[in-house]
């Protein structure tokens, strides 16, 4: 399994999805951080950090939208 995950890691597609994942995702999480403040969870289960998490998407959504 190791072998499998290193031969996708270092062929051309894992290379082009490596290098775009550094704009896609991670400003996101920081952004999110940083500029929104958010540190941790405030409720416990995973239904409820489901619930939050989506909240937190929707107002990084519509950040992004009232920017525009």
């Amino acid at each position: 399994l190791k072998e499998k995950a290193r031969n996708l890691l270092l062929s051309e597609a894992g290379i082009a999805h490596r290098k775009r994942r550094c704009w896609d995702v991670e400003a996101v999480f920081g952004n999110i951080k940083q500029n929104m403040g958010f540190k941790r969870f405030m409720l416990r289960g995973m239904e409820k950090v489901t619930t939050e998490i989506g909240l937190i998407a929707m107002a990084h959504n519509l950040r992004k939208f009232s920017i525009a």
